[in-house]
Formats: structure tokens, sequence, C-alpha cells
């Protein structure tokens, strides 16, 4: 392994985060959904929920044949450089979105969604090439771990701003520090490789490949099944990300310090998980760890749905955090593992389809039924279990070629 490539890759972890902590997660959405859109009735809840669903369906019918377009026209980092700076461009927009202006918002918010998304994709595709099977597990945690650093230090220097309600600096801090901290990633990873064709044909090919690709993995019944478990249980993990905040906001009563400081605690509860669960990822194989935190997601959003205090959601949402890298991390892990040799941007962007396309529907349904219910955002949080359930009920059916060791 060369060190100075692996540091470089978890560096990008470190430097995209804030933008999931602060715009996905902690801020912007409860911004946008209270401020911009006004949420009494649930309308700001289901216009956030369109931001998280178009973006990402985006994605997801993009990344098949952008992966193998990365793959054979050897433009990997260019690709993960168009995509990153789309998202830092669209967040510095953030600025001109006053109070009533959906649409701006709307647009801007999904066109940073759409460059967030879209380069892990090919941020992905470099783990199986930069570790061997067996260290993959610890690395992809060790990502997750740098990321869950990079969001607290992005809410601890978003948190002044937002105390004084400055949410355009905000705004440019989310920018500033996601365009300064990707710099290493960007000199550092492995150059593009020359490709065996040019873009343009394999553009061609990208946009005819899907059915071939589709093919592959169907032929591959590890994979198959694993992708099909993930279908579900991710809807359900990115739905939480996505609602987190507005539900912290509308149904127990944060305010925008609060939820920094309450997210801020959920990072530092995510990096314990991420690298407390690292090395039994590589010793228990990925499905025992993804099954164990599904568990835990499923009791957890029960759990909410009979909650009323602050208190009580505070301590749900850190016990929630110790799951969330754990679950990501172990995915990751698990997908690179059964993935055929010199494939891996391509089988990653099938896996960003299979994650992203699920994941349409459930913020969708939870910002439909919220609307349905005059506001009430519980009844959500119930059809959002479901997705745990039935991803963790396929999941069992997956081998985990590196699952050799008993718990």
């Amino acid at each position: 392994m060369n060190r100075k490539h692996i540091v470089s890759w978890v560096f990008f972890d470190f430097a995209n985060s804030i933008y999931s902590a602060v715009v996905t997660t902690a801020v912007f959405g409860a911004y946008y959904a209270a401020k911009i859109v006004g949420d009494e009735e649930g309308l700001g809840t289901l216009w956030w929920g369109r931001v998280g669903s178009i973006s990402v369906l985006f994605v997801a019918l993009s990344s098949p044949f952008l992966g193998s377009i990365a793959d054979k026209a050897g433009v990997r980092k260019k690709m993960l450089f168009f995509y990153t700076y789309l998202c830092i461009i669209a967040v510095t927009l953030f600025v001109t979105i006053e109070p009533g202006m959906i649409l701006r918002g709307f647009l801007l918010a999904v066109l940073a969604n759409i460059g967030f998304e879209g380069a892990l994709v090919y941020y992905n595709a470099y783990l199986p090439e930069l570790a061997p099977q067996e260290k993959q597990g610890s690395i992809s945690a060790l990502g997750f771990a740098a990321g869950y650093v990079g969001s607290a230090v992005g809410l601890l220097l978003a948190l002044p701003f937002v105390r004084h309600q400055r949410f355009d600096l905000t705004w440019l801090s989310v920018a500033a520090f996601f365009a300064v901290f990707s710099i290493p990633t960007f000199l550092f990873l492995p150059k593009d490789r020359s490709g065996e064709q040019t873009v343009a044909r394999a553009v061609i090919d990208g946009l005819t490949g899907f059915k071939r690709v589709l093919r592959e993995v169907l032929q591959q019944r590890e994979l198959r099944r694993f992708l099909i478990a993930f279908f579900f249980y991710i809807d359900g993990v990115l739905t939480v990300i996505l609602m987190a905040a507005v539900v912290a906001e509308k149904t127990f009563g944060f305010d925008a310090q609060e939820l920094v400081f309450l997210f801020l605690m959920v990072q530092i509860s995510a990096l314990v998980g991420a690298l407390g669960l690292a090395k039994p990822t590589d010793r228990w194989g990925g499905k025992r760890i993804i099954t164990l935190t599904l568990i835990l997601w499923i009791s957890i959003v029960v759990w909410t749905f009979f909650a009323y205090s602050k208190t009580t959601f505070f301590i749900i949402a850190v016990l929630a955090g110790t799951g969330l890298g754990a679950v990501q991390a172990a995915s990751r892990s698990l997908m690179a593992a059964l993935i055929p040799k010199g494939k891996e941007a391509e089988m990653f962007g099938f896996y960003a389809f299979c994650g992203k396309s699920s994941s349409v529907l459930g913020p969708l349904v939870f910002g439909w039924v919220t609307y349905a219910q005059g506001g009430n955002q519980r009844p959500g949080m119930i059809a959002i279990a479901a997705f745990f359930i039935v991803g963790l009920i396929f999941l069992q059916r997956v081998r985990d070629p590196r699952a050799v060791t008993p718990i």
C-alpha cells in the first residue's frame, strides 16, 4: 500500500464531510424548510424531501454510465474534480437565497447535492486500487472516521456564524473548507491511467452499456444479493440523514444553534462507532457489522416515534451516530470485496445507482406522509423503519467472502 495515496484519499472524506454535516444534516435543510419555504403545515419538509429525491435520482441514473466512462477513458480523477467543484460553486451561491425564493433554493440545493453525491462515485472507486482486500475494511472505516472529524470541525467552524444568524458566512465557510482540504486529494491520488478509449467513445459505450453492467451484476450471485439488500436499507439511512434536522427543529423544537451542537455530538459518536468497528469489519466481515447496525437503527426509529422531549431525542441521535459510520463503512467494504477485479468504477457506479435510486423513495415517502398528516412527522418515522427491516431480511442471504472468524 502507498501511504501517501491512502492519506490523500482519506483527506477527501475529511474535506467533503462539512457539506453533509452543515448543509445536508444540521443547518441548511432546516433553514430551507423553515425560513425559505415555511413549514407550518409540512410544506417545507415536502420541498426538502424533493431536493434529496431529485438530486439522488440524477446521480442514480447517471452513475452507471459515468462509472464506465471513468474506467474506459481514464478520467476518474477529472470527474472527481468536476463534481467536487460543482458542489462547491453551488454552495457558494447559497448566499443569494432569501426567504420566499423556494425555486432558487431548490435548484441550487439540487446542484450542490448532485456534486457531492456524484463525486463519491469516483472517490469510492479508488478503494480497491489503494488497499488489498484484507485491509479495505480498516481503510474504509478510516475514511469515514476522518469524515466525522471533518464534520465536527466544520460544525465548530459554522457555530459562531449560526449563533449570530450569519447564514451567508456559514455557506461560504462550507465552500472554502471543502475547497481547501480537498487539495491533497487532487495533488496526490494516483494519476488517471491512459484510457483504452476516447472519452467520446466511452460516452457512447457508457450510454449503451447499462444493460451489460446489469447483466454482469446479475451473474454475480453474492453481489446481486447484497445490492438488493443495500437498495432498501441505505434508503432508510440516507432519509434519516436528510430529514434529521427538519425533525429536530419541527417536532422537538431545536433552534439553529442547538442543532449545530446536537449534530456535533452525533459526529463524535459516529467517529467512535466507525473507529471502534473498523477491525471487527475486517475480522468478522461487513455483513455482520451491517446486521448489528440495522438492528440498532430499527430500534432507534421506533424509539423516536414515542419520544417527546429534547433530552430523549438528543440521546437517540447520539446512539444513532454510533451506527452511522459503521453501516456506511462496512457497506463500502463489503461492496469492494464482491467486485470483480478491473470493474471498480463501473461497479461502484452501479452501487451508487442502487443506493441513490432507492433513496428517491424515502424522502418522498417521509415528506408526503408528513404533509398528508398536516405536518405531523411521526408517521413518517415508522414508514422509514420498514426500509431497514426489508434490507435486514435480504442481507441475511448474502455470503461475505471475508467472514471467516466467528464472533
